[in-house]
C-alpha cells in the first residue's frame, strides 16, 4: 500500500535513488519488480540473531538523505531502525495511540495519524510532507507481473483444466497470525459453505490461495465442502500466486495481504472485515464490497503493538465469527453481475 506514494515520490524526485528495506520475502518479490526502486534490501529481522540485525542496520548508516517508515509501522523496533540508519530526515506518522512508548519521537519529520484515511492516503501525505508538493492524482496499487509469471499461471490453469469460459472464484482464508490476528479470520466451515453456493448456483471453480503456513486451512475447506471443483493453490512465490489470481472473476478474502494483491490486480473483491477499521484497509481503487456485521463495537482494532483482543461478553470476535455465508454470497452476486 506504499506503491502509489512511491510512484509519486519518484515523479517528484526523478533523479533520486530509492532503496527499500523489507523483512518478508513476499514484499521483496513485489518491490524488486518496481522500476522506481534502485535496490531491495531483504533482511529477516524475525529469525536473524539480534546482534546480526544490528550489524546489518549499522551497515546502512550514513547512506541516505531521507528514510521513511511507511504507514503502518507503529513499533519501537521500526523507529529505532529508522534512527540508526542516520538520515537527516527521518519521516514517519505520529500515531494517536502508544506513539511515545514506541519511540516515535526518534523521527523528526512527521504527520498526524488520521483514522478516517486509508493507508495509501497516509503514505501519500508522508510524501507531501517531504516534498512540499500537493499530490492530486493518487494511483491504484502497483504490482508488476512479468511474462515468466504469466507463463507460470497459464501452465497452472492448463494442468488443472480450467477453461477460459468458466467462472473462477478465489478465496484467501488466512491472514497474519502475529499479535493474535488469527482472530480476524472467517471460519473454514463458512468458506466451505460459500464454496458450495458458488459451485451449486454458478457452476464455478474455486481456487484457495495462501502461503505454505496456511495449507491446513485449504485442506479443511476442501474437506468440509466435499467437492472436486475446489483447488488448493500452491506456488513458489507471491508473484506467481498473484499471476494465478489474475484469472479469478471474483476474490473473497479476509483482511490480509492477498486482499491488497487482489486490489492491485483490479479484481472484484469481497472483503470480510471484522475488528479492523475499514477506512484503513478497504480494497483500494477496485470494485469491491465490504462484508461486515457493522456491530456497535466495531471497529475495535487500531494500529498499535497491543495484541488483538475482544471485550464482548456474549461471543468473542462476534464480528467475524457470526458473519453469515449467505450475506457474503449476496454481495458476491452483486459484484459478479456488475458490468453485465
Amino acid at each position: 500500500m506504499f506503491t502509489p506514494a512511491l510512484s509519486s515520490l519518484k515523479k517528484i524526485y526523478p533523479d533520486s535513488e530509492i532503496d527499500c528495506l523489507v523483512m518478508y520475502k513476499g514484499v521483496s518479490d513485489i518491490y524488486k519488480n518496481l522500476e522506481e526502486i534502485s535496490e531491495v534490501k531483504y533482511w529477516d529481522f524475525l529469525d536473524k540473531p539480534k546482534i546480526e540485525s544490528l550489524s546489518f542496520v549499522m551497515g546502512l548508516r550514513g547512506k541516505y538523505d531521507i528514510s521513511i517508515n511507511i504507514y503502518p509501522s507503529n513499533r519501537k523496533e521500526y523507529n529505532l531502525i529508522n534512527f540508526l540508519i542516520g538520515a537527516s530526515k527521518r519521516v514517519a506518522v505520529k500515531y494517536l495511540r502508544r506513539d511515545f512508548v514506541n519511540l516515535g519521537f526518534l523521527n523528526n519529520v512527521r504527520i498526524e495519524e488520521n483514522d478516517s484515511l486509508h493507508n495509501v492516503e497516509e503514505n501519500v501525505k508522508l510524501i507531501e510532507k517531504i516534498s512540499g508538493s500537493r499530490i492530486k492524482d493518487v494511483s491504484g496499487l502497483i504490482l508488476n507481473i512479468t511474462q515468466e509469471d504469466e507463463n507460470y499461471a497459464r501452465n497452472f490453469l492448463i494442468e488443472n483444466n480450467i477453461s477460459e469460459n468458466e467462472t473462477v472464484i478465489g478465496f484467501h482464508p488466512g491472514c497474519s497470525t502475529l499479535k493474535n490476528h488469527a482472530n480476524r479470520r472467517w471460519s473454514t466451515k463458512k468458506f466451505a459453505e460459500l464454496a458450495g453456493l458458488f459451485i451449486n448456483k454458478r457452476h464455478a471453480r474455486v481456487l484457495i490461495f495462501g502461503g505454505p503456513e496456511e495449507y491446513e486451512l485449504k485442506v479443511e475447506i476442501i474437506k468440509h465442502a466435499g467437492s472436486k471443483n475446489i483447488i488448493a493453490v500452491e506456488t513458489d512465490s507471491l508473484i506467481h500466486t498473484a499471476a494465478v489470481m489474475k484469472r479469478c472473476n471474483l476474490f473473497v478474502t479476509n483482511d490480509s495481504s492477498l486482499m491488497h494483491v487482489a486490489s492491485a490486480l483490479k479484481l472484484k473483491v469481497v472483503a470480510l472485515i471484522g475488528p479492523t477499521n475499514p477506512n484503513y484497509i478497504h480494497p483500494w481503487k477496485t470494485e469491491h464490497r465490504i462484508a461486515s456485521l457493522n456491530l456497535e463495537c466495531s471497529p475495535c482494532f487500531y494500529y498499535s503493538p497491543k495484541p488483538l483482543t475482544c471485550s464482548r461478553k456474549d461471543v468473542k470476535f462476534k464480528c467475524i465469527k457470526e458473519l453469515p455465508s449467505e450475506l457474503v454470497y449476496k454481495l458476491s452476486e452483486e459484484l459478479l453481475d456488475v458490468g453485465k
